[in-house]
């Protein structure tokens, strides 16, 4: 049986690219999985060895906010919000993969989530909450993305044995001084 994990985050993926038009269906992503609870026992927060996590993360009023800092020391780090300046950023990944270290990576540059560096998956998006799916079928190797519930990315997964999803802010190509994500909702589910 394939194993499949699944992220109700903001994020985007994959080796082909799919066009849809703006008069798209819109899907119920979640029909069919179970929510697993998110808790301290299978979230774990990732920053800078040289500073407390409360100099890098916050969870207020069910908002988790992350930020980093270009000079911060080497680190690894829903609905999604990346305020207006954040560029170079990756915001969420699919970790594990056997040619790469990530099967994939939503990154920001310039207020649009792309698919590594490209193709762009969603222009204009500082500013404003954005509902992100991510399906990963280990099994198919296959991996699609939804923003607000349209698909806009689906492609082959990048193999690998081990594989779990990673959201927050990790610095990238012409990354800004300063780089924040904040996050609500956020659920892991099973395939039932």
């Amino acid at each position: 049986m394939a194993f499949i994990e699944i992220l109700s985050l903001t994020c985007l993926c994959l080796n082909h690219l799919i066009s849809f038009q703006a008069s798209a269906q819109l899907v119920n992503t979640l029909q069919g999985f179970t929510p697993v609870p998110l808790s301290e026992s299978n979230f774990e927060l990732h920053r800078p060895y040289d500073v407390a996590a409360n100099q890098r993360y916050s969870y207020s009023n069910g908002e988790h906010r992350l930020w980093v800092y270009s000079t911060d020391k080497p680190h690894y780090q829903g609905y999604v919000y990346v305020p207006s300046g954040t560029t170079g950023v990756c915001i969420m990944q699919t970790f594990g993969g056997s040619s790469r270290a990530t099967t994939m990576m939503l990154r920001v540059y310039s207020g649009a989530f792309t698919y590594y560096r490209s193709p762009v998956l969603l222009s204009n998006a500082y500013n404003r909450w954005i509902r992100v799916n991510v399906i990963h079928d280990v099994g198919a190797s296959n991996v699609k993305i939804y923003l607000d519930q349209q698909l806009r990315y689906e492609g082959a997964g990048a193999g690998g044995t081990s594989h779990y999803f990673k959201f927050g802010v990790y610095a990238q190509n012409d990354e800004s001084n300063y780089m924040e994500s904040r996050w609500l909702g956020i659920k892991v589910l099973r395939k039932n």
